[in-house]
């Protein structure tokens, strides 16, 4: 038998204190004032996930498990996002960009160290963005390509100067691309972090989890927990036992089939967040036969989203283009495709393709529902699909780096991430002069109007070309254990700033 969870012992004792006490309670009149749980600060948050990184290092180690974990927490920026996704001053206590857009300059704030004790000064931020801008190995380096120049200005000032107007610049500098690092640190980034953040690393037991700790000399408010522990648990069922055992206090992305048995326990909510997670079903466009439009249409006719959606627990909704519905550009693109067999194969017959056969290259920690469902459909017309299930950092590897599949299903819960398909050597091998042409001008638009007009004909140019097939986004669903407060529930694929979470007595 599971020991029971320390904060749920104290409710059963107390409610038998009650039962036993209850007609002392109703002659004395009254039970006294009541009280307001207070923070422990001296708690240990735990945190279930799905997907551990492969590498601690977040200049070249790619993949949003990383970004969970420290961006935000150990690692911080110029300016960062709210749980609303509003970007915000940071590092920068204030900023200001031209009236033509080519000029940003940002005045720090006074009073940041780094986790090793140092100062930060403008030279940090120089030679963190610098090196980005530079370095095409690191993450998210074509985020800064408009970016021409930074300077210090002062000991406290930074100046970026452009060469041409960046839409996307404030967001991009809420990522990786605009994290700030201590200039001639010599620490191993793939196993240590030196940041500015509410948290320090403390440590990383590969396979199992990461430890961070509240950082006392921070120049904000400090933290309400002593400590997080993420502790990685990817199989789904393994991950609703932990929760119900009291193993974790949240569990971020519940398997929407798990569901009832959570919500029989006592003790626990889930909460539905919002999310840009985006459940791409990847073509190989540079790749026979799925670089015929014919063949990429006649794969998205064969699909029945909503049995898919059906077969995930319903914690979805329908995408039918690149940018889902919480993104700058969006538009409703459920008139490109819909579904019907007998249509499909007459694409097929149309290309010349008959008695095809596809590979599906899935990370193994989405479990098997949607594609089963995929492998269903496709054979209704002919096609047979074989799902190889890999290791993330084998995906990685094969599908990312070296474009070595056919189809691949993975979900990108980047925000405002159209940009991808304006990228020919991106991995899904999409190459439309005229949909490039749109993201620039997006980008380069001053006028936020202009921008969204421009993705979103970008956007259905890349749906209309059948590039790939959004299954749906995700709703993600994330358990907390009673006594937890201010842990943030939407976009927590993406980031997950921890600061304001406290665990009450």
């Amino acid at each position: 038998m599971f020991p029971m969870p320390r904060h749920r012992l104290r409710r059963h004792l107390l409610t038998a204190v009650i039962a036993a006490t209850g007609s002392l309670l109703v002659l004395s009149g009254c039970a006294g004032p009541a009280t307001t749980p207070t923070a422990d600060t001296d708690a240990t948050l735990r945190v279930g996930l799905v997907l551990e990184p492969s590498d601690l290092n977040i200049r070249t180690t790619s993949g949003v498990a990383l970004e969970q974990v420290l961006v935000d927490n150990v690692y911080q920026g110029l300016v960062s996002r709210t749980p609303d996704n509003e970007i915000i001053d940071t590092l920068a206590e204030r900023h200001e960009v031209s009236v033509d857009g080519l000029t940003y300059t940002f005045v720090l704030r006074d009073g940041v160290t780094f986790h090793d004790g140092a100062p930060l000064t403008a030279a940090d931020v120089v030679d963190s963005l610098t090196q980005v801008q530079q370095n095409a190995a690191f993450v998210d380096h074509l985020d800064l390509a408009q970016l021409q120049t930074v300077t210090a200005v002062d000991d406290r000032t930074v100046r970026l100067q452009l060469s041409s107007p960046d839409s996307d610049l404030l967001w991009a500098l809420t990522g990786r691309a605009g994290l700030v690092l201590r200039s001639g640190a010599d620490n191993d980034l793939s196993t240590t972090a030196n940041g500015t953040g509410p948290f320090t690393l403390t440590s990383w037991k590969q396979g199992d989890s990461i430890t961070v700790e509240r950082n006392d000399d921070y120049w904000g408010d400090a933290p309400k927990v002593k400590e997080v522990v993420f502790s990685y648990i990817p199989d789904a069922s393994s991950a609703v036992n932990a929760t119900l055992a009291g193993e974790v206090d949240v569990q971020i992305g519940l398997d929407a089939n798990l569901r009832d048995q959570v919500e029989r326990a006592d003790g626990l909510t889930i909460v539905e967040g919002k999310t840009t997670d985006k459940y791409t079903l990847a073509f190989n466009n540079q790749r026979a036969p799925l670089d015929d439009p014919l063949v990429r249409q006649a794969l998205r006719t064969a699909i029945d989203h909503a049995a898919i959606v059906e077969a995930v627990g319903g914690a979805a909704a329908l995408q039918y283009g690149p940018i889902p519905e919480l993104d700058p550009g969006y538009e409703d693109l459920s008139d490109v495709v819909s579904y019907d067999p007998e249509a499909a194969k007459a694409l097929l017959a149309q290309a010349g393709q008959e008695d095809l056969a596809l590979t599906l290259t899935v990370p193994n920690h989405y479990g098997t529902a949607a594609a089963n469902v995929l492998v269903s459909q496709f054979k209704a017309i002919g096609v047979t699909l074989t799902v190889d299930s890999v290791e993330f950092p084998t995906w990685l590897n094969d599908v990312y780096t070296n474009h070595d599949y056919d189809l691949s299903l993975v979900n990108h819960v980047e925000a405002r991430d159209v940009r991808h398909w304006a990228d020919p050597d991106y991995y899904f091998g999409y190459d439309n002069p005229t949909v490039q042409s749109l993201v620039a001008e997006a980008r380069a638009a001053t006028d936020p109007e202009v921008a969204d007009d421009r993705l979103r004909e970008a956007a259905a140019l890349v749906s209309k070309d059948h590039a790939a097939d959004w299954l749906y986004t995700g709703i993600t669903l994330t358990v907390v254990r009673d006594g937890v407060t201010g842990f943030p529930t939407d976009f927590v694929s993406e980031h997950l700033d921890l600061r304001d979470v406290a665990v009450t007595d």
